[in-house]
């Protein structure tokens, strides 16, 4: 049985990667808003993917953990949102002739998932991914990957 990729340690994205990630983010972003019509080049898929798949898990893991004793210690509310959370990204991360995670379908989740989740507005969904994109390179400079991690090419 292949691991949960959540419960594998996360190494952190490099610089170009995660650029690489949010850059598509941004590109898919802007055509669901009908701000472009021309794509960037994005090179190879896979690569794009597995970084898509890196930033979802960054994203979704802080914001679906149970909380700590210090934050109230978890709920039936937060057991079951850590369980979305879990399937959520157990959807993104499996990819078969039924559930194909092309680059575009799991970008259009995570912009789905800042929008429902992390904003309130619409509207804010670009800063907000923004915001997400520069606190991911910051990490992405200053880290070294834990023994064990996967890590994502750039």
């Amino acid at each position: 049985m292949p691991q949960n990729p959540i419960a594998v340690p996360l190494a952190p994205m490099t610089p170009a990667a995660v650029t690489r990630a949010f850059t598509y983010l941004q590109y898919v972003r802007a055509l669901q808003t009908g701000d472009t019509d021309t794509a960037p080049e994005f090179g190879d898929y896979a690569q794009l993917r597995r970084a898509l798949l890196d930033v979802a898990d960054r994203i979704v893991t802080p914001i679906t953990a149970l909380p700590s004793s210090d934050e109230g210690g978890p709920s039936s509310d937060s057991f079951a949102l850590e369980a979305l959370g879990r399937i959520f990204l157990s959807v993104l991360h499996t990819e078969d002739d039924v559930r194909p995670s092309s680059a575009v379908g799991i970008a259009a989740a995570i912009i789905s998932f800042t929008e429902e989740i992390l904003t309130e507005n619409p509207e804010d969904v670009t800063d907000t991914l923004e915001q997400l994109r520069a606190a991911a390179l910051e990490q992405a400079r200053g880290a070294r990957p834990a023994p064990g991690a996967r890590t994502t090419a750039s």
